[in-house]
Parts: C-alpha cells; structure tokens; sequence
C-alpha cells in the first residue's frame, strides 16, 4: 500500500498536521519510519529507526497501548525525547499496530500544533485505523 496515503487519510480524519507511521523490522526489533508527514528534515534520522520503549512510538510498541502527551513540548515524564519532538507539535497520540496473535508490527502516531487531549473515542478511532494498517502489513507479509 501507499502508506503515505494511508497516513495522510489518517491526518485528516483527526484534524492532524504531523504523523508517523513505523513498521517492526523482524531482523533487528526496531521500528522503521514508512511513512511521515510535518516532521522536519533535520529529524528524520532520529525518527527512522526507535526502539521499542523509546519515544512516544517505542512507549505505545513496549506497552502494546495507545500513549498521549498532552503538550509534547512541556513533557515532563520523560517520554518524549527532547531531540526528537518536531517544533511546534504539541498535542501527540500514538498507537500500536497490532497482529492478530498481538505482536506488535508497527505503530501509527499523530500529533497536532496545539495542546490537546485525545478523548477516549478519538484513542478508538485511531486504534481501529491501526487495526486496518495491521490487516494491510500482514498482506505485504
């Protein structure tokens, strides 16, 4: 699939500006960057491969839950890593995409310019997105 697509349909249905979409690389564990929309050019590297429980996306892969930060630039509980938080991006939310058998095979993230909390529908919502990437991974194999 084009996923940039698929992210960008994603941004849209959640009034997002900013988004990643990671897949788990079987051979080292890492989640690499296929898709992205408003991150800068001077974080792609450090957003192209994140292991899990590092970041926002590593967090919700280690957790195998949807993780939020409010105010992405005021994180105080250390989750967001500072040379990793796109400027401006403050409302962050992001979940794993999960295999049937619950291995976690990627994560999709959104993120928006203000602060803002996702409610529990939006948490679903994006959680039934990742759902339909997860059925769309498994067809590429």
């Amino acid at each position: 699939p084009d996923w940039t697509a698929v992210l960008d349909r994603a941004l849209a249905a959640f009034a997002c500006v900013t988004g990643t979409i990671h897949r788990t690389d079987p051979a080292t564990g890492l989640l690499r960057l296929v898709a992205q929309r408003g991150i800068p050019p001077a974080l792609l590297d450090k957003v192209d491969a994140i292991p899990f429980g590092k970041g926002i996306a590593g967090c919700a892969a280690e957790r195998k839950e949807a993780v939020q930060l409010c105010n992405l630039q005021q994180d105080l509980g250390g989750v967001a890593k500072p040379h990793a938080r796109p400027p401006n991006v403050q409302g962050a939310l992001a979940v794993p995409v999960l295999a049937a058998e619950g291995k976690v095979v990627g994560v999709l993230g959104v993120g928006k310019m203000q602060p803002y909390d996702f409610s529990e529908a939006e948490i679903a919502d994006l959680r039934a997105v990742a759902a339909l990437i997860s059925a769309k991974m498994d067809d590429e194999g």
